[in-house]
């Protein structure tokens, strides 16, 4: 879905995943700052939202996810992951109860896909499951921020912001008071330097929780049996993912950022077998260009890198 807020002034469109709102809106490092000093607002509006009611919802939704989730208070935030048999990541859900209705935020254009599996697993469960992307579009507001949340259908209360969920309908007119207007490409900056992996980005088809960090955030680790949890319990107990999450503080005297998917290997051997793969990249207005990478497990913590052409230094996030 394209959102209105792109005929806002500078306005220049995202692409790929992030395609329907704004890269940035003129000056991406003052959109940064903006952010990090708790003033304006992220559009977040291309990513899928659902709903999920009935009295049945969170006791069902605690059967099927990672987190615990049975006996979720109301307007508490939480994270939960939908895996696969063998215990790889499939989806990620940035959920909130209002205490009668289940909100969840997801990547864009993977809403489809979770309905249809949440659809297959209703059986006698009194719920009731809904793609509301076309309804209600998600903003972010940064932490610190002054602005009302009056008139969202629900919020995310975070340590970072708010995720509101707003009518789209509304989004334009909602949105007016929030303070200036800033980029996914804002947003996306202060998710890396806050080490937040994202579906799609830090995961791939083989990436299991304990890989990216989300054992911290929406893994529960003494919860009832989920699909999947064999392989959480397995691989929590033996300590030993077979790859990690780092953050790069990349050399900034290179004029480029590696894009996502480029090869990570030894600086000291540039020629060498790869050793992982960038994930995310951006350039920060205080850290210059960082980047998170998937690194294999036994990949010295104190090596100088190369990510695609660019080095850099790691930061440890999921230990050795």
């Amino acid at each position: 879905m394209k959102s209105p807020l792109l005929a806002l002034p500078g306005a220049v469109p995202a692409e790929g995943a992030d395609e329907g709102v704004a890269a940035h809106y003129g000056d991406l490092f003052r959109e940064q700052r903006n952010l990090a000093q708790g003033t304006g607002f992220v559009d977040l509006s291309h990513r899928g939202v659902l709903t999920v009611t009935g009295e049945d919802r969170l006791s069902w939704l605690h059967l099927l996810v990672t987190q615990h989730v049975s006996a979720l208070a109301p307007q508490q935030a939480t994270e939960a992951l939908v895996l696969s048999p063998n215990g790889h990541v499939e989806h990620a859900l940035y959920l909130v109860d209002d205490g009668t209705t289940t909100w969840a935020h997801v990547e864009p254009g993977t809403q489809q896909a979770l309905v249809g599996y949440l659809e297959s697993m209703k059986f006698f469960y009194r719920v009731e499951v809904a793609d509301a992307t076309a309804d209600y579009a998600v903003v972010h507001l940064p932490a610190g921020s002054t602005a009302s949340a009056e008139g969202a259908a629900a919020v995310r209360e975070l340590p970072y912001g708010r995720d509101l969920f707003l009518p789209r309908a509304e989004l334009a007119e909602r949105t007016a008071g929030y303070g200036p207007a800033a980029g996914v490409w804002a947003y996306e900056a202060l998710r890396i330097e806050g080490h937040r992996p994202r579906l799609g980005f830090e995961t791939d088809h083989r990436t299991i929780p304990h890989e990216v960090d989300w054992l911290t955030s929406a893994v529960h680790l003494q919860k009832g049996c989920y699909r999947g949890q064999e392989t959480v319990a397995r691989v929590h107990n033996l300590g030993r993912p077979p790859r990690r999450l780092v953050f790069l503080h990349l050399d900034g005297t290179e004029e480029v950022l590696p894009p996502h998917g480029a090869e990570v290997r030894l600086a000291s051997d540039p020629e060498g077998r790869a050793l992982g793969f960038v994930t995310s990249s951006a350039r920060h207005h205080e850290l210059g260009p960082i980047a998170l990478a998937v690194v294999k497990r036994n990949v010295p913590v104190d090596a100088v890198l190369l990510a695609g052409t660019v080095p850099g230094t790691q930061d440890v996030i999921v230990p050795q």
